[in-house]
């Protein structure tokens, strides 16, 4: 109880002396119960904020920079959810770099030799300094032995202790949105329970790097067969709960145009496959990597693109995935009544709004648009206006489609950087013709029906189980007494029963105590 109060005290401390309390302030005024109290807990110290040039989201990002991993992560997190800080901010935080100094060599050694053993560990060999470091892990290169010969490898290790501390943190983080949630009301619409929340879930899967090397493997089937797109092998045998073994990456950084230029690749090309090879990712597979910033892309000399970091990923269902590919289709068709109709049959936007004015909203993004010169048309800032508009419509925000969005963006920003006059339009139109008329041939009816045949057959065993429970179902409706069945939504009520309990109250009345005792005897 006592260390989650003073993990929480350290907290508000790092926060205030960061200069994140002023900054928040520029943006939107805090009740003065709360910047009286982060006054009382910066005592002795000076904001960390000087540079008056830099506008509120550049100084938050600062701040959040100097604060560590979980305040980088928090930050990270918040900027693919514009739906819960706005649009302005989200893009400030996009800036947000978590670059740290690396841990030692020695140390580095020691946990793979611990991860994989006595006997595997043998087989690695000149393992080099660190090459990256972030907040979370870093990366080593080095070499092993695999199927009888070796392979050039690249091993990221996360942080020693670095989920204990992490979770620590976010501990405490979830005492102070509870605090704040029960003791503001106007903070309640920022939802800060449910931020912290999903951040736990999100980053809990980010320090198990086996999601990550399942992640890598599932784009590497899905695209092995596709042209100018080469994912690095997994080494399972070297792939551990804290460590990643992977392919080192032998190609030039796709930000580095006149070194790609000298190798005698086509940079229209390229352009064009980047888009292309995204998008089909998207619509075919449902599966796309969610981080294609430059940072993250190679080229080799024969002009294939090699992606890393593999701990964002996409995932959009069947359903998602039609629509991506038919609202994009509409606007580039400017068939505006049936991307109206998509929305409609798809119940993201309720029967009860107008067609007719949903139509025309539609119209007012599409139009502008073709009247443009072809280099400042962008198919990500359509679906960003796309999803501005629906939420007037009352249209449920999906998550998956801002993430989708928002990585479409910055691939259109790297295409763009190779061929400042690349025609999105037209790169995305035969991937979605393609995809499209695949769907709706008849040997796609046809299996889709088989399959859906083959799931009700799979499932007549358990009929009278389901029987009973859509008799309880009935009975839950009729009287009222439904709830969200998801498992982010059980573990979510879960969080917040945890934090109600006793031991909570009685460090909340123990924190009231110590404020003011410092108040009284400062």
């Amino acid at each position: 109880m006592f260390k989650r109060v003073i993990k929480l005290f350290q907290i508000a401390r790092k926060f205030s002396t960061s200069g994140a309390v002023e900054i928040i302030n520029e943006m939107q005024r805090l009740p003065t119960i709360v910047n009286f109290f982060f006054n009382v807990i910066s005592i002795g110290t000076s904001s960390g904020i000087k540079d008056k040039q830099k506008n509120s989201g550049e100084k938050l990002c600062v701040a959040l920079q100097g604060m560590g991993t979980t305040f980088i992560k928090l930050g990270q997190f918040l900027a693919t959810r514009p739906d819960i800080i706005g649009e302005e901010l989200a893009k400030s935080l996009e800036k947000l770099q978590d670059k740290v100094p690396a841990f030692d060599l020695y140390d580095a050694k020691k946990i793979i030799k611990k991860e994989i053993g006595e006997n595997y560990f043998k087989d690695i060999s000149e393992i080099s300094e660190p090459i990256a470091a972030a907040s979370i892990a870093q990366v080593h290169l080095a070499k092993i032995k695999f199927e009888g010969k070796e392979k050039q490898v690249a091993i990221k290790i996360l942080r020693p202790d670095i989920e204990k501390l992490f979770n620590e943190e976010l501990d405490a983080l979830m005492l102070f949105a509870y605090i704040v949630e029960n003791t503001l009301p106007k903070a309640k619409r920022l939802k800060l329970v449910e931020v912290v929340h999903l951040l736990r879930e999100i980053t809990n899967i980010e320090m198990d790097l086996r999601f990550e090397a399942a992640a890598a493997n599932e784009l590497y089937e899905n695209t092995k067969n596709d042209t100018g797109f080469i994912v690095p092998k997994i080494y399972w045998n070297y792939t551990t709960k804290k460590i990643l073994t992977l392919d080192k990456v032998e190609g030039v950084s796709i930000r580095e145009i006149n070194k790609i230029d000298e190798l005698g690749v086509d940079l229209k090309k390229l352009a064009e496959n980047l888009i292309q090879l995204f998008l089909t990712q998207a619509v075919r597979d449902g599966f796309f990597h969610g981080d294609m910033h430059q940072g993250n892309l190679f080229v080799k000399e024969n002009g294939n693109i090699i992606p890393v970091d593999f701990g964002i990923m996409g995932r959009l269902d069947k359903y998602n995935k039609k629509y991506l590919a038919e609202i994009l289709y509409g606007f580039i068709e400017r068939d505006y009544n049936k991307v109206a109709d998509v929305h409609f049959r798809a119940g993201l936007v309720p029967a009860t709004e107008s067609r007719e004015a949903f139509s025309q909203a539609l119209r007012s993004i599409g139009e502008p648009i073709f009247g443009q010169k072809i280099k400042n048309i962008s198919a990500g800032k359509l679906l960003a206006q796309l999803f501005e508009i629906t939420e007037k419509f009352n249209m449920t925000t999906q998550p998956q489609l801002l993430l989708l969005q928002k990585t479409m963006v910055v691939v259109e920003g790297v295409a763009r950087s190779l061929d400042e006059e690349a025609n999105i339009w037209q790169i995305s139109r035969p991937v979605l013709e393609k995809w499209l008329r695949e769907e709706i041939s008849p040997k796609a009816k046809i299996s889709e029906a088989i399959n859906t045949t083959g799931q009700v057959i799979d499932r007549l065993p358990e009929l009278p189980k389901l029987m009973d429970k859509a008799s309880k179902a009935l009975e839950l409706l009729a009287t009222g007494a439904t709830s969200a069945n998801s498992e982010i939504s059980k573990n979510l009520r879960f969080e917040k029963l945890k934090i109600k309990n006793q031991k909570n109250k009685i460090i909340i009345s123990f924190l009231s105590v110590v404020i003011l005792l410092l108040v009284v005897f400062n």
